[in-house]
């Protein structure tokens, strides 16, 4: 039986007197990953609060799951939530920066919430720059960390903007990758994608499925398929 742990509403964290909410994208991206199965390994790059190694290993009971985390001040909270987690055996976190992190185990699952806004207005408190832009970890740099870690049957979740989400999809056929899935967030009704979760993989998989999540309707409800996707971790709507 799932456990509701989360009460997301509520879950914040202090780092660098700025404190950083949960996003509703990184939960959608959580609650919606497919796990394949077996999946016995899972890697979190970029952990941050730990929240989708956390979600991770609500949803597989049988994996051990690992999170890599660069700033310390995160590192620390990620690591007192998963001591304070049911699922505290089956978790850890490192501090280390992905880019220099190899593994003598390959993995069977990776998820990342990569930082945002290749070009963008950066902010002046550091640690939240760090968070938001591709400058210290690119989509490059991502690419390689799986094209190395990640086994050959394996998978790996990746959220991004929807205009970082294009140069990601050029960069992954490029080096001749495939996508599995690919999840178009709308943030309300009658407005257009803004964030995209996609599964891409090593191996040739046809068709792509394609589906659209819209987290609120015209009148600023959840929608029916954003409460039924979270259910195993919101406590409260």
């Amino acid at each position: 039986m799932r456990n509701n742990y989360f009460q997301f509403k509520q879950f914040t964290v202090e780092q660098d007197h700025c404190a950083m909410k949960v996003s509703t994208d990184a939960c959608i991206q959580g609650a919606w990953t497919h796990i394949p199965d077996p999946t016995k390994r899972i890697v979190d790059v970029g952990t941050g609060t730990g929240l989708l190694a956390l979600m991770l290993a609500q949803r597989c009971e049988q994996a051990q799951v690992e999170a890599l985390e660069v700033n310390e001040s995160s590192f620390f909270q990620a690591s007192e939530n998963f001591s304070l987690s049911p699922w505290s055996s089956r978790l850890s976190c490192i501090l280390a920066d992905a880019r220099n992190f190899t593994t003598n185990e390959q993995v069977d699952l990776i998820i990342c919430n990569p930082p945002f806004f290749s070009n963008s207005l950066k902010s002046p408190n550091p640690s939240r720059t760090t968070a938001r832009h591709n400058d210290s970890f690119s989509l490059l740099d991502l690419f390689s960390f799986l094209n190395q870690n990640l086994q050959p049957s394996g998978v790996a979740s990746v959220l991004l903007p929807a205009s970082e989400h294009k140069l990601w999809e050029a960069l992954v056929l490029k080096q001749k990758w495939f996508f599995q899935s690919q999840l178009l967030i709308c943030p309300k009704e009658g407005q257009e994608p803004n964030r995209i979760v996609s599964i891409c993989c090593k191996q040739f998989v046809e068709p792509v499925q394609t589906t659209i999540l819209t987290i609120r309707d015209s009148e600023g409800n959840y929608t029916t398929n954003f409460i039924e996707l979270m259910q195993p971790f919101y406590l409260f709507f």
